[in-house]
């Protein structure tokens, strides 16, 4: 087994040792060494959400160990171990990985105390009956007799494994369900933890990189004299669409790279912009796209009498700006090439580095380590299969680091989308008729074919509602821009984009029919008792209907989407001088059985964190066929002196876990939208907002 080791989950002196020498290793995940030491090897990637701590829980919890106790170790690329249940893919995304893990893992850890119990239970010459695990050992109940792990692991690892185990009830969890501190805080904290940009490697040389600023454009011509003139620049690599400076340092490759006289082969998208882009999909609408759920007859209500309201909003593109800039350190020699890298889709890195050299899979190690934020960016490869380019006309090991100029500038960008609604209200107000359609990219479509049988179920995911109407039409119209401006995951893709404009078109009809948002929403989710449920602790909490000062306003949105449920307040104050300040965001959250609460909680704050800034500076603007975007100076992340107050409530549940990746970031731009509106009456269909829009409001 190739795993990259985390060390900030055990002591120094008790480092993890591989799978392979362990005593007892009964499936993928679970070892068990002769010294008692517990090693899970976690398929899915940390980046911050949690994963290295949840999922530990899930083994503890069956294996009757503390969690504090468990070594961590990130599993190699393996899709036929590691692929998620629900994938088949090994990737971390899709607010997936508790949903994969829930029993996955705790089948792993239940199998390994079976067969730890029936081992002890020989050992006596007693029946399995009569012994239980406990902290870490088996006890004799009638005799007290005990034995450590450690001591059964050889004889453990004789024993068939179960093919079917009895998981606990909720009523016996010890683990799941308890609060506990983030195994990897300390280590974060200190400097310790290893993310991909601290691979070290003797040798290692560093790389700078500049790919063409117009999508789908080609390298031309370079003069790099003066570059390679510069003292610690080794060579300049050219490759057909970018040019990488490699030097001793970042200092010497940065300053190489900006001495470059680079002439460009703009190609053919050399006039796109964002006004073209709208305009393809505006055009794409006219068409027939694929039908994501139909009832009734949306077109025929017209002539009972009823209201129509109609509305087109745009969901704009986006950059994902992880902390981390994009980084890969390769060593390409000997037909083989090793790899050290963060990434989501360590199989889909492994794969790329291999498809860019000609060289088999099982040439290519991928040794993945921590992620210092992903949201998506890095189920991509694209970065790595560059690393590898440049690494295969490098001697010896270097290590490419994207600017953050390079990140922003070719992105996989949040889809640009547009939708057309219609709706319809009876004498009485009631929503008796919804129309959805709209055109955007099928990023799942382009990433994983393979999950796409009649329509994009991403891309449509949320886009239906979760009211009861009862003529319904949603209809999704595929629509990609030109090659080279490439789309995908930016916290989650369909409800990320379904639940801000089908939120916001909500709030316009109730506003129509006369009636309170709540109330308005209340009365159409009575067939769905989860949604009712956040929507009603989320307005208690939030004291809905309380009496504001002029200028402010509440807005509320409800959603469910990757198995959870969830639903937002939010309260703002709308200055004359069109100054927005976001004052509380309340939020009701049903994720089924929460593994570690106090982790959905920060996963909900950090989400909303992610939503707002979106909201309030997230633009990228393409002209010319490149994106005008470069930095954190125009393009914004949210302040800590912006940040509004966070209540995050969660509602008590058995059921299976759904995932909390993404749900807090769906909800911001709809609730804090429709508070605008409350507070100002002016309607905004689109994002980020700025002073003077809503001054004129």
């Amino acid at each position: 087994m190739i795993g990259a080791h985390l060390p900030m989950f055990v002591r120094e002196a008790d480092a993890a040792e591989p799978a392979s020498h362990a005593g007892f290793a009964p499936n993928a995940f679970v070892t068990i060494a002769r010294d008692g030491k517990v090693t899970v090897t976690v398929p899915y990637t940390e980046m911050g959400q949690g994963t290295y701590t949840s999922i530990p829980m899930l083994v503890a919890e069956e294996l009757e160990v503390h969690p504090e106790t468990i070594a961590v170790v990130a599993a190699p690329p393996d899709e036929q171990r590691y692929g998620h249940p629900l994938f088949k893919l090994q990737v971390t995304g899709g607010s997936a990985s508790i949903r994969g893990a829930w029993q996955q893992m705790r089948t792993a850890g239940a199998a390994a105390r079976i067969m730890l119990v029936q081992a002890a239970a020989q050992r006596w010459n007693v029946s399995p009956d009569t012994c239980k695990a406990e902290n870490g050992q088996v006890i004799h109940v009638p005799t007290g007799r005990k034995l450590a792990y450690g001591a059964l692991a050889d004889d453990a690892a004789k024993l068939p494994v179960p093919q079917t185990v009895t998981l606990k009830k909720p009523a016996e969890y010890k683990v799941i369900g308890k609060s506990i501190r983030r195994l990897d805080a300390p280590s974060k904290v200190n400097g310790t933890a290893k993310f991909g940009i601290d691979a070290i490697v003797p040798g290692m040389k560093i790389a700078a990189v500049a790919a063409c600023p117009v999508f789908g454009g080609k390298l031309k011509s370079v003069d790099d004299s003066k570059a390679l003139a510069i003292k610690g620049v080794r060579q300049v690599v050219k490759l057909d669409d970018a040019v990488a400076v490699v030097a001793d340092h970042n200092g010497a490759a940065k300053k190489g790279l900006a001495a470059l006289a680079i002439q460009w082969d703009e190609g053919e998208n050399a006039n796109f912009s964002n006004a073209v882009w709208a305009s393809q999909l505006e055009q794409a609408l006219k068409g027939k796209g694929q039908i994501a759920h139909h009832d009734g007859d949306v077109a025929k209500v017209a002539p009972t009498g009823a209201k129509r309201i109609e509305a087109v909003y745009f969901a704009p593109p986006l950059a994902h700006t992880t902390m981390e800039p994009l980084n890969c350190t390769v060593h390409v020699h000997d037909g083989s090439c090793e790899v050290w890298v963060g990434s989501q889709a360590p199989a889909r890195a492994q794969q790329f580095a291999a498809r860019a050299l000609g060289i088999p899979v099982e040439k290519v190690t991928v040794n993945n380590f921590l992620i210092g934020g992903g949201f998506g960016r890095k189920l991509e490869a694209d970065w790595v299969e560059q690393a590898a380019r440049i690494g295969a006309q490098v001697k010896g090991p270097v290590k490419v680091i994207w600017s953050r100029e390079e990140d922003i500038q070719h992105d996989y960008y949040k889809p640009f989308f547009r939708d057309e609604f219609s709706g319809a209200l009876d004498k009485d107000g009631k929503l008796i008729a919804f129309s959805h359609r709209f055109a955007g990219s099928a990023v799942i479509t382009r990433y994983a074919s393979v999950w796409v049988k009649d329509i994009d179920g991403d891309a449509v995911e949320s886009a239906e509602t979760p009211y009861d109407i009862p003529n319904r039409h949603v209809e999704f119209v595929p629509s990609e821009p030109p090659k080279g401006l490439s789309t995908g995951n930016w916290r989650g893709v369909g409800p990320t984009h379904n639940v801000f404009v089908t939120e916001g078109f909500i709030d316009e009809l109730a506003n129509a029919a006369g009636k309170d948002p709540v109330a308005f929403r209340r009365g159409m989710l009575g067939k769905d008792a989860r949604a009712l449920a956040v929507l009603n602790l989320a307005a208690e909490k939030a004291g809905w209907g309380k009496k504001l000062p002029a200028g402010s306003g509440m807005g509320v949105c409800v959603a469910n989407a990757w198995g959870a449920y969830i639903a937002t307040v939010a309260e703002v104050s709308v200055s004359k001088d069109g100054q927005l300040a976001v004052k509380r965001l309340v939020t009701a959250v049903d994720c089924g059985q929460p593994i570690n609460p106090d982790g959905v909680i920060t996963q909900m704050q950090g989400g909303q964190v992610y939503g707002l800034t979106a909201l309030l500076y997230g633009r990228i603007t393409i002209d010319k066929g490149r994106v005008m975007q470069s930095n954190f100076h125009d393009y914004q992340a949210l302040r800590i002196n912006e940040m509004p107050a966070m209540d995050v409530h969660l509602v008590p549940s058995q059921a299976d876990p759904g995932g909390t990746g993404e749900v807090g970031t769906i909800v911001v731009a709809p609730a804090v939208l429709n508070a605008v509106h409350a507070a100002t009456g002016k309607r905004f269909r689109t994002y980020p907002l700025d002073a003077d829009s809503l001054k004129s409001a």
